[in-house]
């Protein structure tokens, strides 16, 4: 049985997944029409960018776990 030493990491980095969930929950942070960005009220530009964000926290995730597999 191997030892995997990565386990540890692998299990923090799951954690980054909960960074959108909560940013998106935090709605009086956001609620706001001004600023505008790109003629889109902020509201909006906040969660479309934690779409993106989260995207690319999710593909962080699957590369740590799937270099930590035995593939």
């Amino acid at each position: 049985m191997k030892d995997r030493g990565g386990r540890g990491l692998r299990k923090w980095v799951n954690l980054l997944l909960l960074a959108p969930f909560i940013a998106v929950l935090w709605v009086p942070f956001y609620n706001s029409v001004e600023p505008r960005f790109f003629g889109i009220p902020y509201f909006y530009a906040y969660q479309l960018a934690w779409i993106w964000i989260g995207a690319g926290l999710t593909w962080i995730v699957y590369l740590v776990d799937w270099r930590g597999s035995d593939r």
